[in-house]
């Protein structure tokens, strides 16, 4: 007799999807071992080998349905894999599954069934169809009141997607801001977003430079105030200077369309994976003694 327990232990084992194991446990009688061995002559096993593979390509991509909205981003080991359809598909999938959700975490997100499959299954099923590890990595859902728009934007077919949120304005405008998110890469939208202590560590930064240059203290105390506004026009959205027109900034030109920056979401796809530096020769031989 199968029951639950042993389908959760076989899945944790071999990374396969619940409906999968409960198969393979029933042809095999509840036979363990066999039921491992059905699973790897369907190659369904494979998800479970690649584990501790390193998913940093992938894409990233925004689904809008009024006013609620979701950016993700799912990961695959190679570009090439994120070209493919399947792989695409899964992405749209996922996407149009959470923006009819209301997750608030990847564990939630995971839980969530897409025609009786829970996404998490879903995954594991395309690992062992696609060869590659898959990762689904993040998601934010967003939300905006009537008098608001979005703006979204695709760089590269989903290497970057950038979503905003722009208050008095149109879509025109909310897609400006963000195809500036996209190319200048702000961390934050406003001055006051930025923490307290990062900001402190960039004057402390600024202050030692001032210094080394030969400044004395109160006069490098001076040149850091000045200097500070500079980071400032790196790191926040609204201090940067706008790409289509430099003698305004993104803020002047929001404002000079009636609208307000009200949420800016970028993701670039694998940003803050670190990524393997594998020779591409020694890889193709890896695989090829793999496969003998």
């Amino acid at each position: 007799m199968v029951n639950a327990q042993m389908v959760k232990e076989l899945r944790e084992t071999t990374g396969v999807g619940m409906l999968d194991c409960k198969k393979a446990l029933e042809a095999t009688n509840g036979d363990f071992d066999k039921a491992i061995d059905f699973l790897r002559e369907k190659g369904l096993s494979k998800a479970k080998k690649k584990e501790a593979r390193i998913a940093a390509e992938g894409l990233s991509n925004i689904f809008i349905d009024g006013n609620k909205a979701v950016i993700l981003e799912i990961n695959s080991e190679t570009d090439f894999v994120a070209k493919n359809e399947e792989f695409q598909n899964l992405v749209k999938q996922i996407g149009e599954t959470l923006l009819k959700g209301n997750a608030t975490s990847i564990e939630e997100a995971n839980n969530l069934e897409v025609d009786g499959m829970k996404i998490s299954d879903l995954i594991v099923n395309a690992i062992s169809k696609i060869g590659e590890k898959l990762s689904f990595r993040r998601f934010e859902i967003v939300t905006k009141n009537d008098d608001e728009v979005f703006g979204s934007y695709l760089h590269m077919g989903g290497r970057i997607a950038v979503l905003t949120v722009i208050n008095g304005a149109n879509e025109e405008v909310a897609k400006d801001v963000a195809m500036q998110s996209a190319a200048m890469k702000p961390k934050y939208v406003t001055k006051e977003d930025v923490p307290e202590e990062e900001l402190e560590k960039e004057k402390a930064i600024l202050k030692e430079q001032a210094i080394n240059e030969g400044k004395p203290a109160e006069i490098a105390e001076k040149m850091v105030m000045g200097r500070i506004q500079k980071f400032y026009k790196e790191i926040c959205l609204e201090e940067q200077p706008f790409i289509k027109d430099g003698d305004l900034s993104v803020s002047a030109y929001v404002k000079n369309n009636g609208g307000k920056i009200v949420k800016m979401v970028r993701y670039e796809v694998g940003e803050g994976i670190e990524k393997r530096q594998d020779d591409f020769a020694s890889e193709v031989m890896s695989q090829i003694n793999n496969s003998q």
